[in-house]
């Protein structure tokens, strides 16, 4: 099955399939999303959970191949996005097979990007979450978006200090950005906890 598609004026075209999420069209969500996506070519972007491909091959229109890393668990997600990228003029993005972000090497992200699974529990989501507030330079922003609020609200806004929302047509954006003042606090609140830690041992 092929998809084409305009996003933000340039044109996509994807091989999908009746097994993966969306085939037949662009998720709406996702276009909603890449709606409130802003780049530039001092960017370095992670599409997580790629899925056959539409998010990185957007951004690396915009801001070259060499700015973008997709990831997804799934060999025939890989295998999809890899034929995608080619169709689409592209040779040099790196593709890589990860659980989360286990596999991802780079700290230095920029941005990171993704349409989490929101039909099954949250743990993939908590992961996504949690290890991508690691993957980000100071600054980063993670930008998520889901059919569901009160828990990714609660949940991104405990990790990165606060979020902001937007709501269109039953979907939700998230926007947080990795702030120094919540890096240090972090950072002490551990520190606090290994203090408490080593004298209740010491106690022992």
């Amino acid at each position: 099955m092929l998809i084409k598609e305009c996003i933000g004026g340039y044109k996509i075209e994807c091989e999908t399939g009746n097994y993966y999420f969306s085939p037949k069209n662009i998720d709406k969500g996702t276009l909603l999303m890449l709606s409130k996506v802003q780049v530039t070519n001092e960017d370095k972007v992670l599409d997580l959970g790629c899925g056959y491909g539409v998010v990185g091959i957007y951004i690396a229109k915009i801001i070259g191949e060499d700015k973008v890393v997709m990831s997804d668990i799934s060999d025939e997600a890989i295998r999809l996005t890899n034929n995608n990228l080619k169709r689409n003029g592209f040779d040099k993005v790196r593709v890589i097979k990860s659980d989360g972000l286990k596999n991802i090497v780079d700290n230095d992200f920029t941005m990171i990007i993704s349409n989490p699974p929101y039909h099954s529990d949250f743990s993939v989501a908590k992961s996504f979450i949690e290890n991508g507030f690691k993957k980000l330079l100071l600054n980063g922003k993670l930008i998520m978006v889901t059919k569901r609020y009160d828990w990714y609200k609660n949940k991104i806004t405990a990790v990165f200090g606060g979020v902001k929302t937007y709501e269109k047509d039953g979907y939700y954006i998230f926007v947080a950005e990795k702030r120094k003042m919540y890096v240090e606090k972090r950072k002490n609140n551990k520190k606090s906890i290994s203090k408490k830690l080593r004298r209740k041992y010491e106690k022992k």
